[in-house]
């Protein structure tokens, strides 16, 4: 019996107390005067998260390609932040996601591959280095497609970046 009064009071009090720490109500609460209009509530879309352009398996080629024209025309640097994919437009840029790492890079397409199935996107040397795993030769990845009027400040901060100091002598 005295454990259930004393269970009872318990919520009682539990209860006063969580509407103590509400704060007033309105008939306690009073406003400081306005002579301003009256402000009309926001209202706000809700923002979706975007959805990334591709989730799957990429890879890196390197040394044995350097020099040789790509698809898009230009010699392939494998220092360079570049990548091959099937069916994205040539010169379009794209965010790499490292999903084991969350390590990041713009890549500029400008070749096609991967050739090999299973695959959907194959980095350059360099940019499989930022994202860390080309030791490993295959990554989860997520693609994300980059707006056309951010991706040149980026896409060259990163070029700059990740090219070998012994290159630059």
């Amino acid at each position: 019996m005295r454990r259930r009064i004393t269970h009872g009071l318990m919520i009682g009090l539990l209860i006063i107390g969580l509407r103590a720490a509400q704060g007033p109500n309105n008939s306690e609460a009073s406003s400081a005067p306005s002579r301003s209009a009256p402000i009309k509530p926001e209202i706000r879309k809700p923002t979706a998260k975007a959805q990334p352009y591709q989730v799957g398996t990429a890879s890196w080629y390197g040394q044995d390609f350097v020099g040789k024209p790509t698809a898009s025309g230009e010699d392939y640097d494998m220092f360079d932040m570049t990548a091959a994919h099937p069916t994205l437009p040539l010169g379009s840029y794209v965010r790499v996601t490292n999903l084991r790492n969350g390590r990041a890079v713009v890549v500029k397409v400008n070749d096609r591959g991967p050739i090999v199935p299973g695959r959907i996107i194959d980095l350059s040397y360099g940019a499989a280095q930022t994202l860390q795993f080309e030791k490993r030769g295959l990554q989860r990845v997520r693609l994300d497609l980059v707006k056309p009027r951010t991706q040149h400040r980026q896409v060259y901060e990163t070029v700059a970046f990740n090219h070998p100091m012994a290159e630059l002598k």
